[in-house]
């Protein structure tokens, strides 16, 4: 048994989360987690909310409320609707926990002593109207690397581009939409990472087994132009991790938070903390190299944009600490999923949002065609036609039909118990060494998260059941040999516990609703495909289950999509 920890990209508090920002982090997070523990592993699964800066003081000014209040309920709407899509988080914080805020302190206290943080003065844009200092993301303009006109002040989100708010063409204040700006003079703290650019490159150089998009993106950072450049960590906020605070080497910073980005990626190791209060579980031994967490395998999951923080400026605050951190192993990114012709976008509100799925199927049918639809390799592109087809085909034609076939037949010829012990034929035995090749390859897709392979390794499998049933005809059999009918279904009807345990990490409901049918609670993977054939014994009592999925019709489909081809107000 090996030890895993996984961490999802943690989502903004602003609001429901939309389907591209799903398969961008927690659904294959969640894949992975599931998959490690149906294994046999020790899994530790964290994610949490994402409460600081600019997104959260916005979203609770547009929503009326205080911003501790809205962060509060927010985080449990998303816990809610994760809870929903089935994601399996061991614990989902708040980057606003107490233990965060000690946290975030503690580590820009030592990467101070480490002589890794300067004070600079620095004009910084000031709103006239609004009678403050802007923040980079309270700062929209065009961005000068690729003309996008909602770039923001520290990002742009059509090229990913680093930007700072003096780069933009065409400033304006998001709070008041003016553009009477000017420069003020203001001080801030800045995480010298262009001093760790050398060890970083020496670290994203040893990991050679990471996605291309992955290095490729922090190797842009490093090196492109003047290479890695210095951060400010603070901003002129007053939600946050408060800058100034006892201990502090420094002085001045009264009225500034750090930055979110500075924050929110430790929150994976407060979660954890979190985690460990709430259950008395030991949070260090997963974090610290000097307490258990030299055999842990650390992996995180994320979109494309994410990836910059994560392979530079959150490894720049644990290598730049000097203390015993664990660093992580491997960064599985992705690209992103487009909707129907254009952009999802949560702030403008494109596309299917994920309580919004939740309301017109359940989550298998979601969870399903993401995944196998994963952007892996370049960005995808949601539509209605593909969805309804990938359903209809894979999870209705192909496992539903094969559940329903078997367990409706074996009911109406032998009643609700397995009516035999497994009796390997010829046949049986060649279906065995398919079934072994292809379980293998799942099991190595799935051990490398290639997401989309995994997928389309699990549908060759439960393709293999119906081929089998369909050469083997026992309702052509039982007409001359009952007996040999019996052995048939009973091989059947192992195969479709196989199907439950081996699809639990891409579709959980429908596979318990197997077992449940079933009447079996063994979940072990089948590491021997012999003794999985003997798990369920004649005269073992099931029950046909419930159509596990229902076909999406034109009506729906076209339905759908008139329905969200618009604005979510």
């Amino acid at each position: 048994m090996a030890r895993h920890l996984i961490t999802s990209a943690i989502p903004y508090i602003n609001g429901i989360k939309h389907l591209g920002n799903l398969v961008g982090s927690q659904l294959p997070a969640d894949l992975y987690a599931r998959y490690l523990r149906g294994r046999g592993h020790e899994v530790m699964f964290i994610c949490a909310t994402d409460e600081h800066g600019t997104p959260a003081e916005l979203a609770a000014a547009k929503a009326g409320k205080p911003v501790a209040e809205y962060c509060a309920e927010m985080h449990d709407v998303q816990a809610a609707i994760a809870g929903g899509f089935r994601l399996s988080f061991d614990h989902f914080g708040r980057s606003s926990s107490p233990q965060n805020r000690a946290l975030t302190q503690h580590f820009a206290k030592v990467l101070a002593d480490q002589g890794l943080i300067r004070e600079v003065t620095e004009k910084q844009m000031y709103s006239v109207t609004d009678g403050r200092f802007l923040p980079d993301r309270y700062i929209e303009g065009t961005c000068p690397n690729c003309g996008f006109d909602s770039a923001r002040g520290d990002q742009c989100d059509n090229c990913t581009k680093q930007l700072d708010p003096v780069d933009l063409i065409n400033p304006r204040s998001v709070i008041s939409g003016s553009t009477d700006l000017e420069m003020r003079e203001t001080k801030h703290l800045f995480l010298r990472q262009s001093a760790m650019k050398d060890k970083l490159a020496a670290w994203i150089d040893s990991k050679t087994d990471w996605p291309v998009l992955s290095t490729s993106i922090a190797k842009k950072w490093l090196f492109d132009g003047e290479g890695l450049q210095d951060r400010g960590i603070t901003r002129d906020l007053s939600w946050g991790v408060p800058a100034q605070f006892d201990g502090a080497p420094w002085q001045g910073m009264e009225g500034k938070v750090f930055y979110v980005w500075f924050d929110a990626p430790i929150e994976y190791i407060a979660g954890t903390q979190e985690w460990a209060e709430k259950t008395g579980g030991d949070w260090a031994r997963w974090w610290r190299l000097d307490q258990g967490a030299g055999d842990v395998t650390y992996t995180q999951f994320m979109g494309k944009d994410n990836v910059p923080f994560h392979t530079l400026s959150f490894p720049s605050t644990i290598l730049g600490s000097a203390e015993p951190w664990k660093l992580v192993d491997y960064i599985k990114s992705f690209n992103y999923l487009n909707y129907d012709g254009g952009q999802f976008s949560t702030s403008r509100g494109r596309g299917v949002f994920m309580d919004q799925a939740l309301g017109i199927l359940p989550s298998d049918y979601w969870r399903w065609w993401l995944l196998s639809h994963a952007p892996e390799s370049a960005d995808a592109e949601f539509t209605w036609e593909n969805f309804q087809a990938s359903v209809n085909k894979d999870l209705a034609d192909v496992l539903g039909n094969l559940v329903s076939r078997v367990t409706k037949f074996c009911n109406s010829k032998f009643g609700t118990e397995l009516p035999a012990a497994v009796v390997m034929t010829e046949r049986e035995t060649a279906l065995m060494a398919q079934f072994r090749e292809g379980l293998a390859a799942y099991e190595k897709a799935m051990d490398e998260i290639h997401v989309r392979r995994a997928a389309e390794e699990l549908r060759g499998l439960w393709v293999l059941g119906n081929e089998y049933l369909q050469a083997a005809a026992p309702w052509s059999v039982v007409k001359t040999d009952e007996a040999a009918a019996r052995g048939i279904i009973a091989f059947a009807l192992h195969l479709i516990r196989l199907y439950a345990v081996l699809s639990r990490p891409f579709i959980p409901d429908a596979a318990q609703a197997i077992m449940a049918s079933l009447d079996c609670e063994d979940w072990a993977w089948p590491e021997d495909l012999d003794a999985a054939l003997t798990v369920l014994p004649a005269g073992h009592a099931f029950t046909v289950p419930e159509n596990l999925f229902r076909k999406i019709t034109d009506e729906e489909r076209e339905d759908w999509a008139k329905r969200f081809a618009g604005r979510r107000e």
